[in-house]
């Protein structure tokens, strides 16, 4: 049986965010809102956020979402 590898992503608020709990992504700009509670987020308050200047790698991984 194969473990699982779990993946995180660097927000700009310098956390960790495991991409299995994401709720929601909102794209802003060149910015990524990401809710990751369970009875959701307001944009720019409770979301965490993920900047393409700041984070590239991070930002790059699911901005291809919205590319598709």
């Amino acid at each position: 049986m194969e473990k699982e590898e779990i993946s995180y992503l660097k927000a700009d608020d310098n956390k960790i965010i495991n991409e299995t709990c994401i709720r929601w992504v909102k794209k802003i700009d060149q910015c990524l809102y990401v809710c990751n509670k369970y009875d959701g987020c307001a944009v720019g308050v409770t979301t965490h956020t993920i900047c393409k200047s700041n984070n590239p790698d991070s930002y790059d991984k699911l901005n291809k979402h919205f590319e598709e």
